[in-house]
């Protein structure tokens, strides 16, 4: 007959063979998962799979931003580039417009549908700018060229002239104009007036005082500030001051 000592010894409260002979005889008992084993029932597996799906919703999150991105800036450099052709082609047909003003002393429209004309030649030789100024100084006029404020004086009589144009076409040279630099002035019977920029100055819009009458001839040319602003419009102007010399 087999003792308890013939299987291994008794099996008593303390004593360490008799619990070894337990797991030796029934392994499966104390086997466990380690939680960071990659089986597809431990917990590894689990977190392998949380993270690839983070990553993989960062990546599309960062291309999605990146498209945006894209598209605005195409959007908005085609939209600028639209505006500088415009305003280009606009001057063409302008000058010939001055052309046949000149020759004949009547306002002649630029196209058939134009409700403006050119009235002055404007130019400042340091900056090579040479643009025209039209009538009225309304948006529709604008996107077109400078357009001289109804209510000033003509550019070239007495007092104060004032001509406003866009930042970013027109005027943009005002941003390097210096004081002493000289502006000439074509009127539409071909005489010229020769100014000087006297001063220059950035102001609110809401609180800019204009003078209509001044001791000089005057030019007063304003646009939009500051000149690299991405956004058009914005509260505040610079101005530019020339006098007649």
């Amino acid at each position: 007959m087999t003792t308890a000592v013939d299987r291994g010894g008794p099996f008593v409260r303390g004593d360490m063979r008799s619990r070894n002979w337990m797991r030796a005889a029934a392994p499966g008992i104390s086997f466990r998962f380690k939680k960071d084993e990659s089986s597809p029932i431990g917990g590894g597996f689990v977190r392998d799979a949380r993270r690839k799906n983070v990553q993989r919703f960062r990546r599309a999150l960062l291309a999605l931003v990146v498209g945006v991105l894209v598209v605005a800036g195409t959007m908005s450099f085609g939209h600028g580039v639209y505006l500088l052709a415009k305003a280009q082609l606009a001057q063409v047909l302008l000058r010939s417009a001055w052309e046949r003003t000149r020759e004949t002393g009547q306002p002649a429209p630029p196209w058939p549908w134009a409700d403006t004309h050119p009235v002055a030649r404007l130019l400042v030789p340091a900056r090579n700018a040479d643009v025209l100024v039209l009538a009225g100084a309304s948006g529709r006029t604008l996107a077109f060229g400078p357009g001289h404020l109804d209510g000033s004086s003509m550019p070239g009589d007495p007092g104060n002239a004032i001509i406003t144009a866009h930042r970013d076409t027109h005027f943009r040279f005002l941003q390097y104009a210096a004081i002493g630099d000289e502006v000439v002035v074509e009127r539409t019977d071909g005489a010229q007036r020769h100014f000087r920029i006297r001063a220059s100055y950035v102001a609110d819009h809401r609180a800019l005082n204009l003078p209509r009458d001044t001791q000089r001839p005057t030019l007063t040319l304003v646009t939009c500030f500051p000149f690299d602003a991405f956004n058009p419009g914005g509260p505040l102007r610079y101005v530019v001051v020339a006098e007649a010399v």
